[in-house]
């Protein structure tokens, strides 16, 4: 059977950030995949094609703090993640858990979804040798391809995010001891990940309707306690303190990604899984294009999951730049948390998505629906609603 994304570490790791006075991590929830027991059968690649939508998509870019179209309209992405890329291919079981058919991707719409994130895997995007062939390189970069286009048919920006990558990390709040990328590690790596970059915003340049996010859900925080040397490690890379491969940091994947030509409106997560934003400001990077924002996570067992922190570290950044909570959640299979987190973005007039779009446990996933009909869990109804009340 397949088992809810690490149901035991989202429980073990929320423990030990309680012993230990740490942030939870995000990546309990999000970084996880479910494990396979027996073997599973390759997801089918239906060949329907997306049904088209009135209106793709719009070009966006930053213009202060607010994202805007090609009329200056200010534009909220809000929305769901479709998890799978990152694990499935890695795991060798296929490329999405799950259907992604058109009928699949039009009941995420029918949520009045505009934005789906879609979480990839580095070394099956490019087609290491460790992957099997039917679920890497050119046949992986197809698949993506093909989701990006069924999305935006639906009139839904696609978000494109690196999930899983490689370096091997055994440190404290390590996701697992492999070098390869089988599990959420505490920053991109300086031999793949920036060649991972160059290649998506080739593949993506000359279509600006597609976003990226460069990492996950970084942690340098949890391999060293100085604050200093983690911020500077995760904007400028290189040896950093208890993380034993070369790291790319933020600066180095923006230049990777400009230098292709690409112009697409970039998003940067900050410390403790997303979760920190403190010294977002202090240490943004620097983007040639100005088309840059900064992306958020947060789930009820967090440190920063309530009123006053968000206040005090997060309204400062979305005064400056447009802010993208890529990941909103909760374990208790309800959306009281979730309504909160909403009504706060709501109030600053910025973006949020819900995680996730599959069909795990919604207490460990937690997952927002039931069924890919768009059947929704008790958390997931919570999103749909406020949507859908958005929209009308």
């Amino acid at each position: 059977m397949r088992h809810p994304p690490r149901l035991g570490l989202l429980l073990a790791g929320a423990a030990l950030a309680l012993v230990a006075g740490a942030i939870a991590p995000v990546g309990t929830a999000s970084g996880a995949a479910p494990a396979h027991v027996a073997a599973a059968a390759p997801s089918p690649e239906p060949a329907d094609p997306p049904a088209p939508a009135a209106d793709g998509p719009p070009v966006l870019k930053v213009s202060g703090n607010k994202l805007v179209d090609e009329s200056g309209a200010t534009r909220r992405l809000l929305g769901v993640n479709r998890s799978g890329g990152e694990f499935a291919c890695v795991q060798g079981y296929g490329i999405w858990d799950g259907p992604v058919d058109d009928a699949s991707v039009k009941a995420i719409a029918d949520w009045k979804v505009n934005t789906v994130r879609i979480p990839l895997n580095e070394e099956c995007w490019l087609g290491l040798s460790n992957i099997k062939p039917e679920y890497a390189g050119a046949n992986y970069i197809a698949a993506v391809k093909d989701l990006v286009t069924k999305v935006k048919a639906h009139g839904m920006t696609p978000m494109l995010e690196l999930h899983w990558s490689y370096g091997q990390y055994t440190g404290n709040s390590a996701g697992c001891a492999d070098v390869h990328a089988s599990c959420q590690k505490p920053m991109p790596n300086a031999q793949y990940t920036p060649s991972f970059w160059a290649s998506v915003a080739s593949t993506f340049k000359d279509d600006p309707t597609v976003v990226f996010d460069l990492f996950n859900e970084p942690y340098p925080d949890r391999a060293t306690s100085n604050s200093a040397q983690a911020w500077t490690c995760w904007r400028d890379g290189g040896t950093c303190p208890g993380i034993g491969y070369e790291v790319a940091g933020m600066q180095d994947l923006i230049d990777t990604i400009r230098e292709t030509g690409a112009t697409n409106v970039i998003l940067a997560g900050g410390l403790a899984y997303s979760n920190d934003l403190s010294q977002w400001l202090t240490y943004q990077p620097t983007d040639p294009a100005g088309n840059l924002a900064a992306a958020w996570h947060v789930y009820n067992f967090n440190t920063c999951s309530n009123e006053s922190c968000w206040d005090s570290t997060l309204a400062p950044v979305a005064a400056q730049v447009p802010l993208v909570a890529g990941e909103i959640g909760e374990n208790t299979c309800a959306h009281s948390f979730i309504d909160r987190v909403m009504a706060w973005f709501d109030q600053h007039d910025q973006s949020y998505l819900g995680w996730t779009w599959n069909t795990w446990n919604c207490n460990s996933g937690p997952a927002l629906i039931s069924h890919y009909d768009g059947t929704p869990t008790s958390f997931g109804i919570g999103l749909r609603d406020h949507l859908r009340s958005l929209d009308g």
